[in-house]
């Protein structure tokens, strides 16, 4: 049995820079990766998703070109070009990843799965062949989550796709049907369809997005809609067959029974933790009924020293949570503070075009907390650089205390929607009001600039 100051299982975006910054303060680290190193960020995630996103942006600036007086001619897609330069940027990004930790004295790479086999024993399969026994007193889990299939009758015996396998594709789906009107779906369906398949997204909720509030949702469903998505809410699915080189969903909406027929499928209805085989039952570790692990505010289990971090503890499931979960960590245990997880801030973008960049308390939370709060809203149609540039598509959206005059949260669907929220979270960290805001200098014309205009419209 080896002994190690330090195990981490998963070499995700909270595992690497936790396991070299454990390894650099002279802890004897192990870090226990069972697939690819950077986690699904890297590999299935963030990474190639917008770089396919930022191909199929281009697709559609080349299209809606000749509004700005430029003639394009005939655009063609290279989808096999699309998907080389996606795994060449992946392939860098892993093996930069790979090199920091091979440069880091005192951490061992192991390739493996990882399972308890005590409180603080770790088996590993190796990937090469053969078992490897580690114990430790600090373990981090950071095996993150996987697709989550639906329980949809037929499923099983039809060839779906999940956000992970459809990137492995080589050829573009000419019909694909996608189960999730989320941030995966969305963003899938969007690309897919400004590549050139035609593209059905089925919703089980009353509209896309069902979480945020109904006049975001709204506008997005009218932009994808307008590039000839088709998007079905309050959907019940019933079956889904192979029949004639085709993938048949059965489906009830609005009442009416009808079929949606496609060339391919994408699940995209969720994630679940990837806990299951992990042998927690060995080492007492307790998880919730969704299979996410319990942590307190410091990211501890009830087994002392025995952390969890990122998309597998459950709570927002974003990259850079994760990537926060081992600041706050590393800094616990090796510099001795104090930092919770409790009353972070939780921004995320979608990477739609247009964006949606958010913040905070949406006006549906503000409601449902009974707080007083008044909202500001303004269509990208009057925002000068989206009239410059071409893109009046979206809005800004602000919910704020009418006491405190502070900002509350923030959704802004818009070009660039991103990098606007982050101005407005700064704000919202500084606790500038919106009143300062609202007379605030900005370059001018800039997108920050119209933040002006947006809090003009408070009484």
């Amino acid at each position: 049995m080896q002994y190690y100051d330090a195990i981490i299982i998963g070499a995700g975006q909270a595992g690497v820079p936790l396991a070299k910054k454990l390894a650099e303060a002279g802890k004897k680290t192990a870090l226990i990766e069972k697939r690819y190193v950077g986690g699904t960020c890297i590999n299935d995630g963030c990474t190639p998703t917008k770089a396919m996103v930022a191909s199929a942006r281009a697709v559609y600036q080349a299209k809606n070109a000749p509004a700005l007086g430029v003639e394009t001619g005939n655009i063609k897609v290279d989808f096999k070009k699309i998907i080389q330069r996606k795994d060449d940027i992946v392939n860098s990004f892993r093996s930069s990843s790979e090199k920091g930790i091979s440069k880091t004295k005192g951490l061992k790479l192991i390739f493996g799965t990882a399972k308890f086999s005590g409180q603080k024993e770790i088996t590993v399969s190796l990937t090469d062949g053969g078992t490897e026994t580690l114990t430790a007193d600090w373990i981090f889990i950071n095996t993150g989550a996987k697709t989550a299939l639906p329980d949809i009758e037929g499923l099983q015996d039809v060839n779906y796709l999940t956000s992970t396998t459809i990137l492995e594709l080589d050829k573009l789906p000419e019909e694909l049907i996608i189960i999730g009107g989320n941030y995966i779906g969305l963003e899938f369906g969007q690309m897919f369809s400004r590549f050139g398949s035609k593209v059905t997204i089925l919703e089980k909720s009353a509209s896309i997005l069902a979480k945020e509030d109904s006049d975001i949702a709204a506008a997005l469903t009218g932009i994808l809609e307008a590039e000839d998505i088709g998007i079905l809410t309050d959907v019940s699915i019933n079956k889904v067959v192979h029949h004639q080189n085709q993938i048949k969903v059965s489906i009830t909406a609005e009442k009416d029974r009808k079929v949606v027929s496609g060339s391919h499928l994408l699940v995209a209805a969720g994630r679940i933790p990837q806990t299951a085989d992990l042998g927690l039952e060995n080492c007492g570790v307790e998880i919730d009924d969704r299979g996410h692990i319990l942590v307190n505010e410091k990211l501890e289990t009830n087994v002392s020293g025995i952390y969890a971090l990122g998309d597998v503890k459950g709570g927002p499931a974003f990259t850079h949570i994760a990537y926060n979960d081992y600041t706050i960590v590393y800094r616990n245990l090796i510099e001795r503070t104090k930092y919770a997880i409790a009353d972070r801030p939780v921004p995320y973008c979608m990477f739609t075009d247009p964006q949606l960049g958010r913040i905070g308390l949406s006006e549906k939370e503000a409601k449902e907390k009974k707080l007083n709060y008044k909202t500001a809203v303004l269509p990208m149609e009057y925002v000068a650089r989206g009239i410059e540039t071409g893109d009046t598509r979206g809005l800004m959206k602000a919910v704020v205390d009418v006491d405190s005059k502070k900002i509350l949260g923030a959704a802004v669907l818009a070009s660039e929607g991103g990098e606007i929220m982050s101005v407005l979270q700064l704000a919202m960290e500084g606790g500038i009001t919106y009143d300062r805001i609202r007379y605030c200098v900005f370059a001018h014309p800039t997108y920050a600039e119209s933040l002006n205009n947006l809090f003009m419209k408070i009484d």
